[in-house]
């Protein structure tokens, strides 16, 4: 593979169609958005639609509209589009399908630039009658010049402009990060945001694009590419409609941003599924597993792996080895975690790296406890509660060898609340986060759900917030650092 420049990555970026961040504007940075549906049974998407953009504090104009103009959850409805006062950008549609082709006359005459559409019945459903529907739909939206997001999708989350998705979202929701993520899937779209958050990403722009009858993956995966608030792209596909061009498109959006996908659909019984759900083609899994390792693609097998790897490269600087060091024992009962920690690390083709001459002296002068171990994975056997000054120093040695690319420490909250009390947690606590902010190596931290779930979810929000980022098992923890550490390499490779 030829090597370039990083000014020639730079250019290449730079010479993709600047004119889509304007054309994309009213679909994430609207001034005003319709919600069509709503209605006075509280049980309704639109009314669901309606609620999470008031209680979000969406910056721009809401309007409601149904037929009868009656007063809706303390809002003013309009009958129609038409009658709307003010000029509308976005639309929310969740009303049957077949009313949807008149709607859209309505949008043109108002000058509408999107509509989502929430409404499902479509080409997913495999009949003739709804393919061709869904057919017009586009007919008509294109001869009026408005985008369609969907059908049969939850549409758009945008942080900075508190546009929520279906449904409520927490207040960390509203801090805007440098992740955003396509998702052909409503639900996986869900789960992804609120697991993202509960571990520390934050978002710039999410969208649920559904049958994805007008806007594509390979839309939105351009924009993104070119979105100067986007630095990891992360994404849910099932199928995609031009394979080639796509993945043509990720090779030039790698040499600058990572991508991560979770492909859905690369089972038979998966793949039947995505075509009755998003009427997406899956394709084969050896195929799209090839052609993304070509690419410089992280490929997720699953939900939780496409949360962690976003949150470690959302966090974790670059690093170009894969030589790991780690650290357990923090409470006790350590020397169980590191062998696990051994055998995860191995499994995952990462290296457990023998320490320097050098380092092995200084941490068997340090650790001279019975039961601590010097080598790597290192135990120092329950230092927390004898003496934080020397795991403190023992952490940084381990930090500053220089066979060491990534630390990774095992800190069990729960046992270590069991031999000890809050204020020692806190200062382990206050002991991490300086750590972390005193050195450019990568710090990753593993602690297990426990008695003290309560206890551990501050711990793990203090960290978070200090960019450790945090993971259950010593084997996500591996996967995320393997991940990433292909996609480096990859970048390496080829000069970026």
């Amino acid at each position: 593979m030829p090597s370039v420049t990083s000014s020639e990555c730079e250019e290449r970026k730079i010479s993709m169609d600047h004119n889509k961040l304007k054309e994309f504007e009213p679909i994430f940075y609207p001034q005003s958005i319709a919600v069509v549906g709503v209605s006075k049974n509280g049980t309704k998407i639109g009314n669901a639609y309606l609620r999470t953009l008031i209680d979000a504090g969406f910056k721009g104009q809401i309007y409601a509209v149904n037929p009868t103009g009656e007063k809706i959850a303390g809002a003013r409805t309009f009958r129609s589009i038409d009658t709307i006062p003010g000029p509308v950008d976005y639309v929310i549609v969740s009303i049957p399908k077949r009313h949807i082709l008149s709607l859209l006359d309505e949008c043109r005459n108002k000058g509408v630039k999107v509509v989502q559409i929430f409404s499902a019945g479509f080409s997913e459903s495999g009949e003739e009658e709804d393919k061709e529907l869904e057919m017009e739909l586009l007919r008509k939206a294109k001869s009026a010049g408005i985008r369609i997001i969907g059908p049969n999708c939850i549409g758009v989350y945008n942080s900075s402009k508190r546009m929520g998705l279906l449904k409520g979202l927490p207040p960390e929701a509203w801090e805007t990060g440098d992740v955003s993520f396509i998702g052909q899937s409503g639900g996986n779209t869900i789960f992804f945001v609120e697991m993202g958050l509960m571990q520390g990403i934050r978002f710039n722009n999410v969208i649920s694009f559904g049958n994805g009858n007008d806007l594509t993956s390979l839309d939105l995966f351009e924009y993104f590419g070119m979105d100067p608030g986007t630095r990891i792209i992360s994404a849910y596909l099932e199928g995609i409609k031009d394979g080639h061009q796509f993945i043509e498109l990720l090779q030039e959006l790698t040499r600058t941003k990572p991508i991560v996908i979770w492909k859905g659909g690369t089972t038979e019984a998966g793949a039947r599924t995505a075509a009755s759900h998003t009427a997406s083609l899956a394709g084969s899994d050896t195929i799209w597993r090839g052609a993304f390792k070509q690419s410089g693609v992280i490929k997720a097998e699953t939900l939780e792996e496409l949360v962690d790897t976003t949150l470690g490269l959302q966090f974790l600087p670059r690093f170009q080895g894969n030589r790991v060091a780690a650290i357990c024992g923090f409470a006790g009962a350590g020397g169980g975690a590191s062998v696990a920690a051994g055998d995860a690390c191995i499994r995952k083709g990462l290296d457990v790296v023998s320490l320097t001459d050098e380092t092995t002296r200084q941490l068997r002068a340090l650790l001279s406890y019975e039961g601590c171990i010097a080598h790597n994975p290192i135990d120092v056997n329950g230092l927390v509660m004898r003496d934080m000054e020397v795991l403190e120093k023992t952490i940084q040695v381990v930090f500053e060898d220089t066979r060491v690319d990534i630390v990774i420490a095992h800190v069990p909250v729960s046992v270590l609340l069991g031999f000890s009390n809050d204020i020692l947690l806190n200062k382990v606590t206050d002991m991490l986060v300086h750590i972390r902010k005193s050195q450019s190596k990568p710090f990753i931290i593993v602690t297990q759900m426990g008695a003290a779930e309560d206890k551990r979810l501050i711990f793990e929000d203090t960290c978070t917030k200090a960019h450790i980022p945090i993971y259950p098992t010593f084997e996500r923890a591996a996967e995320v650092v393997a991940n990433i550490h292909q996609y480096w390499q990859y970048r390496s490779e080829i000069g970026c």
